[in-house]
């Protein structure tokens, strides 16, 4: 007589969890635009961790520039990459689908955080030919302390917060509140 359930029988039935659970959740969100912000975020943490190791292998200081832009009359946070060349800062020549810009949702606010101290100007000197990225990786490895804040801009809250110290290692923070270990080479 066979008493309990066989490994097949387990691995389809948490299987069928699982999808179900996954559909669950897409259509809980709304269009899937939680989905698309959280992986925003994520792969600016994710692409600052990798800016630091290019620089660190190429020996170019690399950068990374916050800004206010205008869209079709809506204000919206963007931000890009830039890396240091002789002739100034330009945007990356080797990885450029890694580096490629991004553009947050009109609702979203950011702020950064330079060295305990708050940046509260992301406009961008239309006078200036190339603007200066306001967060360097060094190709010594180093980089100035900083967090960036990612806020509701109708509610004022905290949706997640990405911090690092001088040596570039990364913590990411839904809702502002540590949860995970620093993120040193793998950011979830």
């Amino acid at each position: 007589m066979q008493y309990g359930f066989s490994l097949v029988e387990m691995l389809v039935t948490m299987f069928v969890v699982v999808l179900v659970t996954s559909l669950v959740t897409l259509s809980v969100t709304s269009d899937g635009e939680d989905i698309r912000f959280d992986a925003q975020v994520r792969s600016l943490a994710r692409v600052s961790s990798y800016a630091l190791d290019e620089a660190q292998m190429r020996g170019v200081d690399m950068g990374l520039l916050l800004q206010m832009v205008d869209d079709d009359g809506e204000s919206r946070y963007r931000y890009s990459w830039m890396e240091r060349r002789p002739e100034g800062w330009r945007e990356p020549e080797e990885d450029i689908d890694i580096f490629r810009g991004q553009t947050f949702s009109p609702d979203i606010e950011l702020y950064l955080e330079l060295e305990d101290l708050v940046v509260t100007d992301l406009d961008i000197d239309p006078e200036k030919a190339t603007p200066t990225p306001q967060v360097v990786f060094y190709a010594s490895g180093e980089t100035i302390a900083g967090a960036i804040e990612v806020h509701q801009k109708n509610s004022g809250e905290v949706l997640w917060r990405v911090e690092w110290d001088m040596l570039g290692r990364f913590s990411l923070m839904p809702r502002g509140e540590q949860v995970e270990e620093p993120l040193y080479g793998d950011i979830n």
